[in-house]
């Protein structure tokens, strides 16, 4: 059974950063992509990154581009720490729009997702 389990949300400033963290377990993690969507307060899932297996693609929508960076290690650009199953997305720069609940998931629509965790940037 896949299951997945975020952590790191906080409450921050604008222009604060945060690493969220995704811990996969239940399958065989290294030949999923993992993708990272959120939901803004009364508003739809929506696609923020991915990241293949192997770290050898990365996907980030025009929204955070040059802003988040999705990770397998617990650095920067890093490679896929497969063997532990997680996954990181660093969010630099935040604003008040970035704000809401952050989801890792096994597809890009976030069907099959954890139960998120919570960001809020305000002043």
């Amino acid at each position: 059974q896949v299951q997945l389990v975020e952590s790191g949300g906080a409450s921050v400033q604008p222009g604060e950063s945060l690493r969220l963290s995704c811990a996969g377990s239940g399958f065989y993690f290294s030949s999923y992509w993992i993708y990272w969507v959120r939901q803004a307060p009364g508003k739809g899932l929506e696609w923020v990154s991915g990241i293949h297996s192997l770290g050898r693609g990365k996907v980030y929508a025009d929204s955070v581009k040059g802003r988040f960076t999705v990770s397998l290690k617990g650095r920067f650009r890093a490679s896929r720490d497969d063997a532990n199953n997680m996954v990181y997305l660093d969010m630099t720069d935040l604003q008040p729009e970035d704000s809401g609940r952050y989801f890792c998931a096994t597809d890009k629509s976030g069907l099959n997702r954890g139960p998120g965790t919570q960001v809020t940037v305000s002043t």
